[in-house]
């Protein structure tokens, strides 16, 4: 018998085939890279954080990670569309749900024993943990409707919900990919216009507002249905231009802050146009310099690049690959080096010492999942 939710003959868009076997193994190396600076960014004047994206323009790893999660969600749920119909589809995303959901709730109280293990009342408070350990009843009982989350967790509560609509939003891009996303669009604007948010405690923001950056996902998604048709602009020329001189001159301003005689230079009435940049609701500047780092990258990173077999692309490939436990991870590695930052030393030696080991200590963890056969096959 015939699959009743099957996808009809007639579409607007269409999942690409698989190509073979092959995995495109930018797709999980960019994750991957995206979680090391992810940890590194986490831990409080890093030195180790100078080699992340944050520094050297307005986006950082978190509209990587974003985007990723759109395309690797189209591919994983359009293969089970394929095998399985939509039934299959919204199965695998309220499991997905679930297990992102579980692992918010196990990492909070995982973040509150091991700061009050720590007995720092410092950590607590800059970890938003104090009010947990003093009212713990309360708090897990905010976490469990996703209202209370400990510092630098915030970005799994906003793919719980964003996992449980993926299915209509698969059924929408399929039937009608531009339009979906010119929807996600108009809704991305006016976040920005009326400043919508989903309600949150106890001030009402999110730090990653699900109504705007759900704009990363469907981009995500749309590109793997569209991308034959939006690549040749990609690739072109006037592409590659725009988004070297975008990233120039966010480079330009943003190291300005840092160097005295480059701050000079520019005019304090474009500083004040374009600060405070707003990374809650997904500032239209990051998402610019997003769009500029993809185009340089699909451009100096094709499917057959050689440097996704050196080592350490292939620790960043088994971190992408396992990318909700390793978040985990490095969060609690996170709040573990600051603990050793105010504890032990915030000298260079340590803070070089922390970050390194930290990104090893990730790509261990991601060894040792794939190993021992435990390595999540849906997406994240």
């Amino acid at each position: 018998m015939h699959d009743r939710t099957a996808i009809p003959r007639v579409t607007f868009g269409k999942l690409p085939e698989p190509q073979g076997r092959a995995r495109d193994l930018r797709i999980d190396a960019c994750r991957g890279i995206a979680l090391w600076f992810i940890f590194l960014d986490h831990v409080p004047n890093n030195v180790g954080s100078w080699l992340t994206l944050r520094n050297y323009g307005f986006s950082d790893a978190a509209e990587i990670f974003m985007f990723v999660s759109g395309v690797t969600c189209a591919l994983a749920y359009g293969k089970a569309l394929r095998f399985e119909g939509w039934t299959g589809v919204i199965r695998r995303t309220l499991r997905r749900s679930w297990d992102i959901y579980a692992a918010f709730l196990l990492l909070t109280l995982a973040c509150a024993i091991l700061v009050h293990l720590a007995g720092s009342g410092r950590l607590a408070d800059e970890s938003n943990t104090r009010v947990l350990l003093d009212h713990p009843g309360e708090m897990l009982a905010r976490a469990a409707i996703l209202q209370y989350r400990p510092v630098n967790t915030d970005v799994l509560p906003a793919f719980v919900l964003l996992h449980l609509l993926f299915a209509p939003l698969l059924w929408l891009l399929l039937r009608a990919p531009n339009a979906t996303l010119g929807a996600s669009l108009v809704l991305y604007v006016l976040v920005h216009v009326f400043g919508w948010s989903v309600p949150a405690w106890p001030n009402g923001n999110w730090a990653f507002n699900p109504l705007a950056w759900q704009l990363l996902v469907v981009l995500g998604a749309w590109w793997m249905i569209e991308a034959r048709r939006a690549g040749a602009w990609v690739m072109s020329r006037t592409a590659l231009a725009l988004a070297v001189l975008y990233l120039l001159f966010s480079l330009v301003i943003v190291l300005s802050s840092h160097i005295g005689p480059l701050e000079a230079l520019i005019p304090q009435a474009l500083s004040q146009l374009l600060y405070p940049i707003d990374k809650s609701n997904l500032d239209p500047l990051r998402l610019l310099h997003f769009l500029a780092v993809a185009i340089l990258a699909a451009w100096l990173m094709p499917r057959d690049w050689r440097g996704l077999k050196t080592p350490l692309m292939r620790g960043a490939i088994l971190c992408g690959q396992n990318s909700l436990p390793i978040f985990c991870v490095g969060v609690l590695l996170a709040f573990a080096s600051h603990m050793a930052l105010i504890e032990i030393s915030n000298g260079f030696a340590m803070q070089i010492a922390l970050s390194l080991g930290g990104i090893g200590a990730m790509v261990a963890a991601a060894t040792l999942l794939g190993l021992i056969g435990t390595k999540p096959k849906k997406p994240s």
